[in-house]
């Protein structure tokens, strides 16, 4: 290779890790208006389908909303109970792009996911085998089983390690279609519940092709998937910004009763994650500082949030690759950016609410 051609590719190198490692704080360019967002209790996950209309999850209120694309007036479409067609204890929802929505709860303990067109109607759904156990929570929200789910449209993934495997894949009538991903070792591997909760995390499906899974709980880790289940690589997460978070993980795991069983108390690190249109994958944890990754596992950029103020998320979508919606909130981002310059003598701080 020619010297200047290395001096450029190095040079190139060094510009993206310095990007990488500079704090980008990006401002809400918008997002659902204070009248509608007003009207809900816990609005945890906020996703918009192709015709432009927004979904909100509130799982305080057990309760999926539509809201019109001019952003006018907010509708339910799925209301509270036990019974087929309602959801209790809501734990999870995704959309896909042919307009179903689906719904995971547990009433009275029995993991179930139910599948709604856009008028709220159910079409489809089905339990799970066995009971819930709440592994792992932020606040009382549960991060395993149905908790993880991630709907393509034609099937459904959920992370249960009790299996054997981190990622069950399931076709939308409840037929088990797959299993991947190796159990990580735990702490202590003889304790199956600690096994378990250590393998808490969520698969992600790659837009690009193949699959990430996030580990939510003890050392910060991500791997990626091909498309048969087959593991390319795996990642440690590590970063200054974190590293007073991952630092404070426990040695020890003290027991609680959770609906009669006692279980290790094992806090996560990873609040959540998601996949953008590129293929890069994006770790939200809990204090508000979101990882950017390319899809070789390289970190490319490090984010904050600020609506009100920083925003610790719940949940990211992307409606398309240059926007993101964040919950909570209810807000929207403007995720694009310049390509970065090639030489590394001096790089400024991106603007806030310019990317």
């Amino acid at each position: 290779m020619r010297p200047l051609a290395a001096a450029v590719i190095v040079s190139a190198l060094g510009a993206a890790t310095l990007l990488a490692r500079q704090v980008e704080v990006l401002q809400s360019v918008g997002g659902i208006p204070a009248h509608i967002a007003g009207m809900f209790e816990d609005p945890v996950g906020l996703q918009q389908d192709p015709s432009g209309r927004y979904f909100v999850f509130d799982r305080r209120a057990h309760a999926i909303y539509v809201i019109d694309r001019a952003r006018t007036a907010a509708t339910k479409l799925v209301t509270i109970g036990p019974e087929a067609g309602r959801v209790l204890g809501p734990t999870a929802f995704d959309t896909a792009p042919n307009g179903l929505i689906v719904v995971a709860d547990a009433p009275n303990g029995v993991e179930r996911i139910q599948f709604f067109n856009d008028q709220g109607e159910k079409v489809g759904g089905f339990a799970l085998p066995g009971r819930t156990s709440a592994r792992v929570t932020i606040g009382t929200l549960i991060l395993n089983g149905v908790g993880s789910l991630q709907f393509t449209g034609r099937s459904l993934l959920v992370n249960q390690p009790e299996t054997g495997a981190l990622v069950t894949e399931y076709g939308l009538a409840g037929t088990p279609l797959r299993t991947f991903g190796t159990l990580r070792r735990s702490p202590d591997d003889s304790d199956r519940d600690l096994q378990l909760a250590f393998n808490v995390g969520l698969p992600l499906v790659d837009p690009t092709g193949g699959f990430y899974f996030v580990f939510q709980t003890g050392e910060p880790r991500f791997r990626r998937y091909a498309a048969d289940g087959q593991l390319v690589f795996e990642r440690v997460v590590q970063g200054r910004e974190v590293d007073a978070l991952v630092g404070a993980v426990p040695t020890a795991w003290p027991r609680r009763e959770v609906g009669g069983e006692r279980l290790p108390l094992v806090p996560p690190v990873v609040r959540t994650a998601a996949v953008d249109p590129d293929g890069r994958l994006w770790i939200s944890f809990l204090v508000p500082f979101t990882y950017v990754y390319d899809r070789d596992g390289d970190l490319v950029r490090t984010v904050q949030f600020r609506g009100a103020g920083l925003i610790a998320p719940s949940s990211l979508s992307f409606p398309s690759a240059s926007r993101l919606l964040v919950t909570p909130g209810l807000y929207e981002f403007r995720v694009d950016r310049p390509a970065p310059p090639l030489s590394g003598a001096h790089f400024d701080r991106i603007p806030a609410g310019r990317q």
